[in-house]
């Protein structure tokens, strides 16, 4: 019963970590655009799903590219950034920025 005893303590704080790992930590999915609030520029994280079929273009300075999230929900994607050298090759990438209207303004591009 003393080893039991001695066992509980350990085994309930091993647990505790194991869920806080899993619900905070691993966020290997896509995220949401609507996370974002269209009124604040503030730049924040995302990761999103390129859209093979729709062609990267140039337009200007930006580079157009679209993409979708956790919900399927489409957006145009305008980076200000040069893209990286596998882009093209992901199938994800991470965004950092903001929304701007009806699109994502990219300051940064990641390939995952």
């Amino acid at each position: 019963m003393k080893k039991i005893q001695k066992l509980i303590l350990p085994v309930l704080f091993m647990v505790v970590i194991v869920i806080i790992y899993t619900f905070y930590f691993a966020k290997d999915g896509l995220g949401s655009f609507t996370d974002f609030d269209p009124n604040n520029t503030a730049v924040k994280e995302i990761k999103v799903k390129i859209m093979k079929d729709i062609e990267v273009r140039q337009n200007g300075n930006d580079i157009v590219f679209y993409a979708f999230d956790k919900n399927e929900k489409i957006m145009q994607i305008n980076a200000t950034v040069v893209l990286p050298n596998d882009f093209n090759d992901a199938e994800t990438v991470t965004l950092k920025g903001h929304l701007s209207g009806n699109s994502f303004h990219a300051h940064e591009v990641l390939v995952d």
